[in-house]
């Protein structure tokens, strides 16, 4: 069902893609385009919230902040936006949200292919002293995150991977 609304959506698009990465697809993955849909961010929030154990949720900005957003609210968590770098003003922190030292915190994240940008918030909240063992995703590419992740001691929660889109 979840795959069907992403397609109709055109959150999914078949055809020939370059990742940001420079990797060549055969499908192109845009969360937000079903993120702004009521609907589909209800349901994402719903399936995303099912697998939630930590005392609290985090997000990276922009993809992900919706979905950690309806997620928290259906899971009746807190949570908390990972900036992607820190703003020249303010009080520029990384992490947006209250949070304390020895939470767990599971990471909402839109599409998961490497890690590598999730691996990074990791870090971030490793590095606060927050335990962070569990990434939740819409979509596992599955192009290493799995195993890039599991180095670091973090599980990967996929609700769709790549052989359920092809």
């Amino acid at each position: 069902m979840l795959r069907d609304k992403l397609i109709e959506s055109g959150a999914i698009r078949f055809g020939d893609f370059t990742l940001a990465s420079g990797k060549k697809s055969k499908y192109y993955v845009d969360i937000k385009k079903a993120s702004t849909k009521h609907e589909i961010l209800s349901l994402m929030g719903d399936l995303l919230a099912e697998h939630v154990k930590g005392d609290i949720l985090a997000g990276v900005e922009l993809g992900a902040v919706p979905l950690v957003a309806i997620t928290a609210v259906k899971a009746k968590r807190d949570y908390l936006i990972i900036r992607k770098e820190k703003k020249g003003y303010g009080t520029s922190k990384l992490i947006e949200g209250d949070y304390r030292k020895g939470l767990t915190v599971d990471i909402i994240e839109d599409v998961v292919t490497t890690g590598s940008s999730v691996l990074r918030a990791v870090k971030i909240l490793r590095d606060e002293g927050l335990k962070v063992e569990r990434v939740i995703c819409v979509v596992n590419r599955e192009e290493g995150g799995d195993e890039n992740l599991k180095k670091e001691g973090v599980e990967l929660i996929s609700l769709l991977r790549a052989k359920d889109l092809l």
